[in-house]
């Protein structure tokens, strides 16, 4: 999901990617970076393997512990961006479609759905659910929902989503239906996520500022209520026991989220037995936690790409023979090793081949067969520098204290723009600070790069090119390319998946070539279970799937 945004919408948008343990980097990245050790040694890559669900529960779980990386910003569907928060609120909250582990969509709190004409969609609102405090679930509490979207004075991260919306009604007892002002293939695709959750339409205008913080906590239609928020140390889900769909009853009677923004006192608490599960584990405490008798880790699908955002076209990096020299200055395959022990494999393209769904095999081969591969070349790289005339300015790398592959990453850049006659300066900055750099565009100036692990939230490339259209709130760098814009356009108004990937797949190319962000490696989600529970399936759409709900006793 990374849809784009007004600039006056007020909550914090980022996508920090998986957040690794903090360690000694230094001595890595000096051989990722440098020429003469860059080659990295095959035979030490990592074994694993993908797994689509872990066994299946032996029965119920009174409760369970699971440890986050942070504290939800909000639980305001309207501002839940991010790892902390989705991870949280998929549980509580639900969407009008259900995205799947296997990225599929099916239905949700919409029973069904039609599109009857190219800018109208029409939903049929389930009967038989209702709310956590026991209010019925209907077709008024979707419209007041939804329509949050669009107001400028909430300044939701999702109206990206919206922002071909003309109109959302309630027609009929049990229907909405949304009028487009144009055909939005991708509307619908969103509704699996953030941007179709429903909230009671009562509590909304009742909690009002204080909805979806600790004090007004939600009011949603999940497998768990959220019971208890208190800042800085955990939330407790408890199961409600009239949810509405008994395949997706809660196996546990509670949950208890813990909130250690230190990555040795994760590792810790999981290696201990302290906690029983933790997603987006530390890659350097992988073999720790594999050999720790406490637990498994498990491997899963994955939609992030980790890449270099190019936020100042502005400078140097304004050449695109610049921006394709400093990707061959770096040894992508050693950053890889460094940053996250090998977990991955370096990429080319900005979206992974999962979230294709529906593509067609012509569309695949297009996408990504033939893609420019950027190997390692430092006499090419300094011959484009030369080329470009930039040699001896600078560029500006944003990092921030958040784990092995941010410093991995950061310094591995400044090492490659070094290499290839360029100066570089990492700007270390706080967390808050670097959340900054995907909302606020004050928060950017002086800044060249900086480094994002950006998932998509629909089984659909098209969300990752949409966001690099000329204008979009999260184009930070402010690209632009005609050809470009077109083809992104002519895809959004095909409802076909297999003919609109044909599209997109022209539309990754041109990102291939012109590198408005750099990609740089893609790998598994990672998730470990202690040998108490099990019953997950591990995968990204954890941050939108009652993962939760399906975990009992092993």
């Amino acid at each position: 999901m990374i849809p784009t945004r007004r600039t006056t919408r007020r909550s914090a948008v980022h996508r920090l990617g998986a957040l690794a343990a903090a360690g000694l980097v230094g001595a890595l990245v000096l051989s990722a970076c440098t020429p003469a050790e860059a080659e990295p040694d095959a035979t030490a890559a990592p074994e694993w393997e993908l797994t689509a669900q872990t066994a299946a529960p032996s029965g119920d779980i009174d409760s369970f512990t699971w440890v986050s990386y942070s504290e939800p910003y909000s639980l305001d569907y309207a501002y839940a961006f991010d790892y902390a928060d989705n991870q949280v609120l998929a549980n509580v909250c639900e969407s009008l479609l259900r995205l799947n582990p296997d990225y599929t969509l099916s239905p949700g709190l919409a029973e069904s759905f039609e599109h009857p004409t190219p800018e109208t969609w029409v939903y049929t609102i389930r009967e038989g659910v209702t709310f956590h405090d026991g209010t019925p679930l209907a077709a008024a509490d979707v419209v007041t929902s939804m329509s949050r979207h669009l107001d400028p004075e909430v300044g939701s991260s999702w109206y990206s989503a919206y922002q071909n919306v003309a109109a959302i009604e309630q027609t009929g007892e049990r229907e909405v239906t949304v009028t487009m002002t144009r055909p939005d293939s991708q509307f619908n695709l969103a509704m699996g996520g953030s941007a179709g959750v429903v909230e009671s339409a009562a509590s909304l205008a009742e909690k009002g500022a204080d909805y979806g913080n600790s004090t007004g906590l939600v009011n949603c239609t999940g497998p768990f209520e959220l019971t208890a928020w208190k800042p800085g140390e955990s939330v407790t889900l408890t199961r409600y026991d009239d949810y509405w769909d008994e395949a997706l009853r809660a196996r546990a009677g509670e949950v208890e989220v813990l909130f250690m923004t230190d990555p040795n006192a994760r590792v810790n608490a999981l290696k201990s037995g302290e906690v029983d599960g933790g997603w987006m584990i530390p890659p350097d405490a992988i073999a720790q936690l594999q050999g720790s008798g406490k637990g498994d880790v498990y491997f899963g699908l994955n939609t992030a790409v980790g890449s270099l955002i190019v936020s100042d076209l502005e400078g140097p990096l304004g050449d695109d023979r610049v921006r394709e020299a400093l990707l061959l200055a770096m040894d992508r395959q050693g950053i890889l090793d460094a940053a996250v022990q090998g977990y991955g494999e370096v990429t080319n393209a900005l979206t992974t081949e999962s979230v294709w769904v529906g593509a067609s095999g012509a569309a695949l081969d297009d996408a990504f067969d033939g893609l420019e591969e950027y190997p390692y070349d430092l006499e090419a790289a300094k011959k484009l520098i030369d080329d470009a005339g930039v040699a001896g300015e600078e560029i500006v790398i944003a990092t921030a204290p958040l784990g092995n592959d941010f410093a991995v990453i950061s310094q591995g850049a400044a090492a490659a723009a070094q290499a290839i006659g360029l100066k570089s300066t990492i700007q270390t900055v706080s967390p808050s600070a670097y959340t900054a750099l995907f909302s606020d565009p004050a928060a950017r100036d002086g800044v060249d790069l900086f480094y994002t692990s950006w998932y998509l939230s629909s089984p659909d490339p098209l969300e990752m090119y949409g966001v690099l259209r000329t204008g979009e709130f999260s184009n930070y760098g402010g690209w632009s390319d005609p050809d470009f814009d077109a083809l992104v356009d002519e895809a959004v108004a095909i409802d076909d998946p297999a003919q609109r990937s044909e599209i997109t797949a022209q539309a990754q190319r041109i990102a291939n070539e012109q590198l408005p962000w750099l990609p740089l490696f893609e790998g598994p989600m990672t998730v470990f279970l202690s040998d108490r529970v099990t019953g997950v399936a591990p995968s990204v759409a954890f941050l939108y799937y009652p993962w939760a709900a399906t975990i009992g006793s092993r």
